[in-house]
């Protein structure tokens, strides 16, 4: 078996029901549309279809990753995808961004409501398109982009709107527990990476690391201000929920029933997403 049959073998057999997309009256495939299977990915449609005709074969972990979440593999398919692709799936003592089929319906019921995953190095694993209409699309992101330690000391403003000491409590609480995430992973080369890059680009990256003490710990709930292009200013409660067994931190904003800010939140959402629906219900 070859990596790019393998991929549309299990891509023609995911209902689309079953991972959240809208099934239009003239669709005619009962799977995954490439498009659809990129979008889950994270990768863009171009990369998927020399990948499922053998014209890209060297794919990263991070996208073997996200293909096998994509397409909810079993645990042994998932290890099966990995060595089709000359890779070795990460074992006991490697940062995993493997999400269990258990804390993906956990992620499933949070549909409407904005959630991220990160795993253990802060690395974005994936977002439900509710958080990409409300913070921006992050499906573009590659390498140190998907990092949230990385980009709040050196990527693009985000849209959550802090004061400067917020930012300053925030960068030191990420680079604290990603301290933490190096003392149970020390064998991790992909750890030792980030942090090599982190220190050789941010001074700042550097001063927290080598920092003696660590930071009070953070409240598990706390509320973000977002600036949101169309809708304007949205005050959400930002709870950050800590898969202990699997080493994954899910965060997913809500806001009080009824609220000005839960209609803003819902019309955000919306603009979000319209179009790409709009898109999935023309295309047969």
């Amino acid at each position: 078996m070859e990596l790019g049959p393998a991929v549309r073998h299990w891509r023609d057999r995911v209902s689309p029901a079953s991972v959240g997309v809208p099934v239009g009256a003239r669709r005619r495939a009962a799977g995954l549309r490439r498009e659809e299977l990129a979008q889950l990915a994270g990768i863009s449609v171009d990369y998927l279809t020399r990948l499922e005709q053998g014209r890209a074969t060297a794919p990263s972990d991070q996208v073997v990753e996200a293909l096998a979440r994509g397409l909810r593999l079993s645990d042994p398919e998932r290890e099966l995808l990995f060595r089709l692709a000359g890779l070795t799936a990460p074992g006991p003592g490697m940062v995993s961004g493997r999400i269990p089929a258990s804390v993906q319906r956990l992620l499933d019921r949070f549909d409407g409501h904005p959630a991220v995953v990160h795993d253990a190095m802060w690395n974005l694993v994936t977002a439900n398109a509710a958080y990409d209409a409300l913070m921006g699309r992050t499906t573009a992101w590659r390498g140190l982009e998907r990092n949230a330690v990385w980009r709040h000391l050196l990527g693009p403003a985000s849209r959550v709107v802090h004061t400067d000491q917020e930012e300053a409590e925030l960068v030191a609480g990420l680079v604290a527990d990603l301290r933490l995430t190096a003392s149970r992973y020390p064998a991790d080369p992909r750890l030792r990476r980030l942090v090599s890059e982190l220190r050789a680009q941010s001074a700042e990256f550097t001063r927290l690391w080598e920092a003696i003490d660590l930071p009070p710990q953070e409240s598990p709930a706390r509320l973000k201000v977002v600036d949101h292009p169309e809708v304007g200013r949205i005050r959400t409660d930002c709870d950050t929920l800590v898969v202990a067994g699997d080493d994954l931190r899910i965060m997913v904003y809500t806001c009080e029933p009824g609220s000005l800010d839960a209609e803003r939140l819902a019309l955000a959402i919306v603009l979000g997403t319209q179009a790409m629906d709009e898109v999935r219900r023309v295309v047969p």
